[in-house]
């Protein structure tokens, strides 16, 4: 009975009511950080489409802008840029990584799924989720199968979508509102789907008349996992519907996902709260505003100080004043009686000017620009690894710590699972290795902040290592004892995630010691030989007194002193 209740289109309907409800009281907070951050992002009403009216007219300084781009760039190329890893594969099982097969395999895969994220649209689509998320705090990310491209991403906006999370505080259902022309929507969901209002349209040739559609995704009541093949048994189900059409019951289309096809990553949540309820732009909103008051009124104190407001006689009001410079201005006055400044404005811009700058520079610690910058930003020789940047920024990479731990967990991990099941289902893995049947894989972040973070085990290592070696230079060899050079390789690389052919198994780097160390004993023999050979050229050549060579006279020694000794 239930089952049949949550497939009636006005389930759907209040549970949308109730979802937006919940929702309402964090819009008039959007859209301050809308009008005074980023104006053309969020939609709070979906007729809002395509308005190219002015809204940056409240942004009288763009420092709080700025920093948002800054900051929106600098964690997009400091977790998943297109330019360099940013993850790796591994299993659970340590010995089973030492499996050079193994190995080769996972490479494999993840050249594969860096292939599919490039070929599709998840570059483009990425820096705009990020973006979201500093500015609203949530972000959320459409991930559905294409099949050119395997996977296609499709960034929604802050006001035009509800989610809503299990008992687990996860969030495992999307309601998005948007339109669709008529055309869009007879080429989607075919003529025979819509409803009466768009064939109308379509008929009459209005091909660009606008129709408001929702699209539901939530997990599936009906999911049966012996008939998984099937879409609607499918564990998350998906619903387009147009909103007031005239059959109630009829869906636009009706689909299903083997898992959840969105991804909303929250900056940080207190308690149950669905929607994020802190983040960079919430941090800097007060300043950001102040600085826009401090800045108006900085332009204010300066054109009242070049142009202040003027008094005269009135002999003066029908006589034309003229403000341009070498301007003369005729008429019949005394001296008490002449044009001037009813009030001087003397403002204190260098006061005014520190404390802006004070303003500032809070707004750029809130968006972490000071981190985001270090590199360009720093004196001299540039740093050449993520060590040196962890080490200038530690307290910066500490306060960032929670969100990328979050921001992996509820969108990198989910992105790169989804991704993997789609090639697994479209058949385009390699063939894994039999070692590998059956072993659960695990994923590892090699990007640039996540090897900053991850950094302090490196240069753990690099100390002991370094001081086991000063140990050594001073003359104790027993130091070497001490440590395990190829453990510590190992931990190195697993700290740093390099790719896994430069790093030789331990088994195949000990047979790599025993052939060296054989080739070396036998380069050492041979040159024995060599020496000896040498040596008893030379004692043949030598003559001596009686006639004889000096190698006679040493065999003879030899011979005399064993019968001796006998």
């Amino acid at each position: 009975m239930l089952k049949d209740i949550k497939n009636k289109k006005d389930y759907f309907t209040k549970r949308h009511g109730a979802m937006k409800k919940e929702r309402e009281s964090f819009i008039a907070h959007y859209k301050d950080l809308q009008t005074f951050i980023k104006p053309r992002r969020g939609r709070f009403f979906t007729e809002e489409r395509n308005k190219g009216k002015k809204v940056h007219q409240n942004i009288i300084n763009s420092a709080g802008t700025q920093a948002h781009q800054i900051a929106r760039a600098g964690m997009y190329a400091g977790i998943m840029s297109p330019a360099r890893p940013w993850f790796s594969l591994r299993t659970f099982d340590q010995d089973l990584m030492e499996f050079q097969p193994v190995k080769i395999w996972l490479d494999s895969v993840e050249h594969l799924l860096r292939q599919i994220f490039s070929t599709g649209n998840l570059y483009d689509m990425a820096p705009v989720l990020i973006g979201e998320l500093l500015l609203f705090g949530t972000g959320c990310m459409l991930h559905v199968e294409d099949f050119d491209d395997v996977s296609r991403f499709y960034t929604i906006t802050a006001g035009s979508y509800t989610i809503a999370q299990n008992s687990r505080y996860t969030v495992d259902t999307l309601v998005r509102e948007f339109e669709m022309t008529t055309i869009q929507m007879i080429e989607e969901f075919g003529e025979g789907n819509v409803s009466q209002k768009v064939k109308d349209a379509y008929n009459k040739g209005n091909y660009d008349t606008w129709f408001p559609v929702i699209q539901f995704i939530e997990p599936n009541p009906q999911v049966d996992p012996n008939k998984l093949q099937f879409s609607q048994f499918k564990p998350y189900r998906s619903k387009y519907y147009e909103p007031g059409a005239v059959d109630k019951e009829k869906f636009l289309r009706e689909a299903g996902f083997d898992e959840f096809p969105a991804y909303c990553p929250r900056w940080d949540v207190t308690g149950e709260d669905i929607y994020g309820t802190d983040c960079p732009a919430m941090t800097a909103l007060g300043d950001i505003k102040g600085l826009q008051v401090e800045e108006k009124r900085k332009a204010q104190a300066i054109d009242k100080s070049v142009n202040p407001p003027l008094h005269g006689p009135p002999s003066l009001r029908n006589v034309p004043v003229s403000s341009l410079p070498g301007g003369l201005s005729l008429y019949s006055s005394s001296n008490q009686q002449k044009l001037a400044p009813i009030y001087e404005v003397r403002p204190q811009l260098q006061e005014l000017r520190l404390d802006m700058e004070a303003v500032e520079a809070r707004i750029n610690k809130a968006f972490f620009v000071d981190m985001f910058l270090a590199i360009s930003n720093m004196q001299g020789i540039q740093p050449k690894n993520q060590l040196e940047l962890s080490q200038r920024n530690e307290e910066r990479l500490l306060q960032l710590g929670p969100t990328l731990q979050r921001f992996q967990r509820e969108l990198l991990d989910l992105l790169i699972d989804r991704t993997f099941n789609q090639a697994l289902r479209a058949n385009i893995l390699p063939e894994p290795p039999e070692e590998l049947q059956g072993s659960p894989l695990r994923v590892e972040y090699v990007s640039q902040l996540a090897m900053a973070q991850r950094s302090i085990a490196t240069s753990n290592i690099d100390r002991i290592m370094g001081f086991a070696g000063g140990l050594m230079g001073l003359g104790f060899e027993e130091a070497k004892y001490k440590v395990d050079a190829m453990q510590a390789i190992d931990e190195f690389a697993k700290a740093l995630g390099p790719p896994p052919r430069i790093i030789v198994p331990d088994k195949d780097a000990e047979e790599r010691i025993a052939a060296d160390r054989e080739a070396a004993a036998r380069a050492q023999q041979l040159e024995q030989m060599k020496a000896l050979g040498s040596t008893t050229k030379d004692l043949a050549a030598a003559q001596t007194p009686e006639g004889g060579n000096a190698l006679d006279s040493v065999k003879e020694a030899i011979t005399a002193g064993a019968l001796e000794g006998g």
